[in-house]
């Protein structure tokens, strides 16, 4: 007698619901960690603008506005400068396209003081 080898519909279809579990766990899980990961870029882009700023300070009587800092480019966050004054200025970096999902750390921001918002997201 010759024994078929192969593999029956119900070890197929377990295999199937197998892959479904762990990609309903894994995939929300992946992208939590993208869009943290993006987060983390615009805070670092934020810190950079901050040296900047210092910089450009150090060299004039003012803080620089958005035309004359020179913000970052970015396909998930807008960079803008706010309130820039010879004392004062407040860093934005407001999430857009893809990003916009991370509606609770939107928008970060940082000042001269060193003030980060939201607290949570930094």
């Amino acid at each position: 007698m010759r024994r078929i080898s192969g593999m029956t519909l119900i070890e197929l279809m377990i295999v199937v619901a197998i892959i479904g579990i762990i990609a309903a766990v894994a995939v929300p899980s992946y992208q939590n960690q993208i869009t943290s990961s993006r987060r983390n870029d615009a805070k670092q882009q934020l810190l950079q603008m901050q040296l900047q700023q210092e910089a450009y300070r150090l060299e004039n009587d003012t803080y620089a506005d958005t035309a004359a800092l020179g913000v970052p480019v970015s396909d998930y966050y807008t960079f803008t400068v706010a309130n820039a004054t010879a004392t004062t200025y407040t860093l934005r970096a407001t999430a857009k396209g893809s990003q916009s999902g991370d509606s609770a750390c939107s928008p970060l921001t940082l000042n001269q003081s060193m003030a980060k918002t939201p607290a949570g997201c930094w």
